[in-house]
């Protein structure tokens, strides 16, 4: 029997994305079913999906209830045997869909797959998943590297990015999905740290290939993203014992660089007042357990999380 697939989209206005990202669905060459999460739209994105897409199931949140929500909803308002999270302002190639599934298809020990997703244009990469330091920090894999690198096996893949990535829904709903704890932000690699505890591996993909348009959420540097991204990153640091951990000292001193570099680049406080409610609301969880090693990129020094993290911290930046 074929596979069974799930594109679950998640969206908040700006429904020309919407439409175009539907537009390049419907070209795929596998079968599939398609569930827009819509996450509280103020432009008439459910009744406009309903004319112009019928064939899309539409989930209404009927509020803004935040990303790791949003898609929990979708995910389980399907069946599929495998689900594909797909941002809205992404434009698959034609047989995404078919390649992305394949390893999971090939090797039942695959939980989750990592797509290509390229920067407009096409010849430089977006991201191919995420890789995490010692400390957890994330980094989108490959970022700014040619097209041409897609398949480097370097730096260590921890497991899918949030913009299109694939997981088998019996890995999913053994980890429970996205912490809706965190509202958006390194959920998806916490996702990632989840499954691989779990037992999962993780495959790259760089077949199955799109372009990224860039972020459509959150606005750029805008307060409520620093303050959401410094909730989630101190949120993870207590969940995983970080600061109990070897890389302690680390993951301390680069914190306080990338909170003071934030303060004085955007004159507020916003990165470190989310850190300190990420820090509170994990105090209520309990801790996870740690990754495995071949889960972590070791070789990722200090020099370079810093050199990552001055690329997020820049002005500008989607």
């Amino acid at each position: 029997m074929a596979a069974t697939i799930d594109v679950v989209v998640p969206v908040h206005d700006k429904y020309e994305l919407t439409s175009d990202c539907l537009s390049h669905l419907a070209r795929q060459t596998v079968a599939h079913s398609v569930i827009v999460v819509d996450d509280g739209s103020s432009d008439g994105t459910p009744a406009r999906l309903r004319e112009q897409w019928p064939q899309a199931s539409v989930v209404e949140m009927g509020a803004t209830r935040g990303y790791t929500r949003a898609v929990n909803r979708g995910v389980a308002a399907g069946s599929g045997e495998y689900v594909v999270l797909l941002n809205n302002d992404v434009q698959v190639h034609e047989d995404f869909l078919q390649r992305i599934v394949a390893p999971m298809q090939a090797d039942a020990r695959v939980g989750s797959v990592a797509s290509l997703m390229l920067r407009p244009g096409g010849q430089t990469i977006d991201s191919v998943g995420v890789a995490a330091d010692v400390t957890l920090a994330g980094y989108a894999r490959l970022q700014g590297r040619s097209a041409a690198e897609a398949a480097s096996v370097s730096p260590v893949l921890a497991g899918p990015e949030g913009t299109a990535g694939a997981y088998r829904r019996s890995a999913w709903e053994q980890a429970g999905g996205l912490d809706e704890t965190i509202r958006a932000y390194m959920e998806v690699l916490d996702l990632a740290l989840r499954l691989r505890a779990a037992g999962w591996l993780s495959a790259l993909a760089p077949d199955a290939a799109g372009v990224h348009l860039g972020s459509s959420s959150y606005g750029r540097r805008s307060a409520g993203q620093r303050r959401l991204a410094g909730f989630s990153r101190a949120y993870l640091l207590r969940r995983y014992g970080v600061l109990r951990s070897r890389a302690a000292a680390r993951a301390l001193f680069t914190e306080a660089l990338v909170v003071t570099a934030d303060a004085l680049l955007c004159h507020d406080a916003q990165a470190t007042v989310g850190r300190i409610e990420g820090w509170r609301a994990a105090a209520a969880h309990k801790r996870h357990p740690p990754p495995p090693q071949d889960a972590i990129d070791r070789s990722i020094s200090t020099r370079d999380s810093l050199a990552l993290r001055a690329g997020v911290l820049r002005p500008g930046r989607d």
